[in-house]
């Protein structure tokens, strides 16, 4: 029996009893949805989640200081000289203060992130001034009572008025408004639209800080990265001697780590939602028997009119890969259409990859294969005597 007829007769069979058919597809289409749906979010959730931390920059270093009590700690005056000494491999550094607070204007109070940082702020994170201007060196260095704000604080405040000149209060102390950063998110509340830059020296007072501890470094290039960090762990090690008392992370090894973390949740996620596929190919096993017993006396006249043993082994292999297949097509078609929904309503591209569509339709024709093999070989076994026999 020639691979077209033996396609032919599955596609009969399929269209002869719809309501079984597709109850033994239903597992596979299952299956199938669920691992392009827990892909395609898993891919976007990642593209997203690197996308933010590339927004940062990729050659950002940061530091953080755990100490080793108050005899041993590094100043801020200390890490900018560092850095100008090591020009080779380091670009530029802010010293990072983040503590909450309240902001007020008028009778309108917010409670928001204050970020204290240098002049070089915007160009280590990748942040720009929409209006104004950002803080500079004399304001850092006199402890200017001035502010850089975010969208979001512009907008609850002052609305569409300027905001540039104006006066609010944080926790208490005056500050005058010298520029607006462009918007960076949503402009929402606990976005990075939602904060306020100040001087790192203003914002240790507020935060009532004895010692700075958190730093970022831009690299000369992303080819420095390495060199900066192994200087910069140098310098830290002769202050401290404890490599327990201070942390560097590149921007690099974070989106690394994150990269791998995704990798290993979707991989635990795709192997539980495979359970179905596994399923859906014991219920093709289950109706293919059922389908052997009932096509007894069918199976016999073939072998009576001398269709072979992989005659009629091919032809309930084909059947059971065919069914598992279309349940994987509309498995595909299903993830795809519940893949978008979902990226939609979580605010994320979820768009599924070709390979995944690929490795899914794959996935299904093999399980077909693997589970339509027990039957088959039944079917094929049957002596013909027998079959002609069977009521």
């Amino acid at each position: 029996m020639e691979f077209k007829q033996s396609f032919r007769l599955a596609i009969k069979s399929i269209l002869s009893s719809k309501t079984r058919s597709m109850l033994t597809m239903l597992g596979i289409i299952i299956g199938v949805a669920a691992v392009i749906v827990i892909v395609s979010l898993g891919q976007g959730m990642s593209k997203t989640m690197t996308e933010t931390f590339e927004s940062m920059g990729t050659n950002l270093i940061t530091v953080n200081l755990r100490g080793r009590g108050s005899t041993r700690n590094i100043t801020p005056d200390e890490i900018y000289e560092f850095t100008a000494q090591n020009s080779d491999v380091l670009a530029a550094v802010t010293p990072l203060v983040t503590l909450s607070a309240t902001a007020k204007y008028m009778n309108t109070s917010l409670d928001t992130t204050v970020t204290g940082v240098g002049e070089d702020f915007c160009q280590i994170r990748n942040y720009s001034v929409g209006s104004g201007r950002f803080l500079q060196y004399i304001d850092i260095a006199r402890r200017a009572k001035v502010c850089v704000v975010g969208t979001y604080i512009a907008q609850q405040f002052f609305e569409s008025a300027d905001p540039l000149g104006r006066q609010i209060k944080i926790n208490g102390d005056v500050y005058t408004i010298v520029g607006v950063l462009s918007q960076k998110s949503s402009s929402e509340e606990g976005t990075d639209d939602d904060q306020i830059m100040v001087s790192y020296t203003n914002a240790a007072k507020l935060s009532r800080m004895a010692r700075i501890s958190s730093y970022a470094f831009s690299t000369a290039s992303t080819k420095t990265v390495d060199r900066a960090m192994t200087a910069i762990e140098g310098r830290l090690y002769k202050v401290y001697e404890d490599e327990d008392a201070y942390t560097v992370r590149s921007q690099a090894e974070s989106i690394e780590q994150l990269t791998q973390l995704t990798d290993t949740l979707m991989m635990v996620l795709v192997a539980i939602a495979a359970i179905s596929l596994l399923v859906g190919g014991i219920g093709i096993m289950n109706i293919m028997l059922v389908s052997v017993t009932e096509r007894t006396r069918e199976i016999g006249i073939r072998k009576s009119l001398g269709a072979k043993r992989r005659d009629i082994m091919r032809q309930f292999v084909i059947e059971a890969a065919t069914t598992s297949s279309v349940g994987g097509i509309f498995g595909i078609f299903f993830g795809i259409l519940f893949a978008n929904i979902a990226g939609k309503l979580l605010d994320m591209a979820a768009a599924p990859s070709l390979l995944a569509i690929a490795t899914a339709f794959f996935v299904s024709l093999s399980i077909g294969v693997a589970f339509g093999y027990l039957p088959a070989n039944k079917a094929a076994k049957l002596n013909p005597i027998d079959a002609l026999r069977y009521d």
